[in-house]
């Protein structure tokens, strides 16, 4: 973990596309926001979208931006380069929130954001490997400091491995079948490309399956899960996350595809349920919900939204707001 300043070779900034659900996450983090002295961690800065829009809204925030990757936290730093005096940007993975908060010496912050999944800057840059469209290294690492890439799993994860992250992390019926077939083809040549595993994919998959979607969405989602181990960090994060809200703060989740939402809801129900005991005739206050869900289920994106960014239509958001402090 440690604090950044550096900016890279950067996009143009005027080019970067509408954050996904902007107006309706700033909606639901405001009533927190609004606060004097109010504190907002962005626990997946990225490029920094979200926390633009958020700082140029209410004047009195002081933002905490957290990113795992060197490349985003540099181009958030040159658009936020004039709110230098209310901002806090930080390289560290989002499950490290609370040595980040008490680094900074803070306790309790009034809001916190989640954007999950891969970012715009990863996709298109082409050499970070992340897209089935275009040829580049088997990378797939959000942090590019960090020792394991895609490349390295599939040489030396087992036909049982394989099989397994294939069917945990993309959900893949063909897990198997993909599992056998790498672990037979690079016994005659390394997988280092990935227009070499797009290509041995689809000559795996059956035409009638093809048709069905392109056989790589699943398999180069479930190596980025396991490359970055994204769902063990989203586990220990929003945990941590609920517990460093003030009484009043909000947290808000933008999750894209079912395996992320699945854990925001189970966590946030949590704290949203009261732990009395069945069968108790009154309710003791320290059995009392600690969240109010401000959202029924999951929110999808509008069709204005898509239309401003086509990848906000797989989105699903959860907000909460934490009502007391837990015994």
């Amino acid at each position: 973990m440690e604090h950044t300043n550096d900016i890279p070779d950067a996009p143009d900034l005027s080019s970067i596309h509408v954050p996904v659900m902007l107006e309706r996450t700033l909606e639901l983090l405001a009533p927190a926001l609004e606060r004097p002295d109010a504190v907002l961690v962005d626990a997946t800065l990225g490029m920094g979208g979200h926390a633009l829009a958020v700082l140029d809204r209410f004047p009195g925030l002081e933002l905490v931006g957290i990113d795992r990757d060197q490349d985003a936290l540099g181009i958030a730093a040159a658009r936020l380069a004039r709110f230098a005096d209310r901002i806090h940007l930080v390289h560290a993975v989002y499950d490290d929130i609370e040595t980040v908060l008490d680094g900074l010496g803070l306790r309790d912050v009034a809001g916190i954001l989640f954007d999950l999944g891969v970012s715009s800057l990863q996709l298109d840059r082409t050499e970070r490997g992340f897209s089935y469209s275009k040829d580049a290294p088997l990378d797939m690492r959000m942090d590019a400091s960090t020792p394991v890439t895609a490349e390295q799993i599939l040489a030396e994860y087992s036909e049982s491995e394989l099989r397994r992250i294939f069917t945990k992390y993309g959900e893949e019926k063909l897990a198997g079948r993909y599992a056998k077939h790498i672990v037979a083809a690079r016994e005659q040549n390394r997988l280092v490309t990935s227009a070499q595993l797009v290509a041995l994919l689809d000559s795996a998959t059956p035409a009638a399956v093809r048709r069905a979607g392109h056989p790589a969405k699943r398999v180069f989602q479930a190596l980025r899960i396991e490359v970055n181990r994204e769902l063990a960090v989203l586990e220990r994060a929003i945990p941590s996350a609920i517990d460093r809200l003030s009484v009043g703060g909000r947290i808000v989740v933008l999750s894209y595809q079912s395996l992320e939402d699945r854990i925001v809801k189970h966590a946030l129900a949590e704290g949203a349920t009261s732990t009395a005991p069945r069968g108790l005739p009154v309710e003791l206050p320290e059995h009392r919900p600690v969240l109010k869900l401000l959202v029924r289920g999951a929110e999808r994106a509008t069709d204005e939204d898509i239309s401003t960014n086509p990848r906000s239509a797989p989105v699903r958001l959860r907000a909460a707001e934490r009502i007391r402090r837990a015994a």
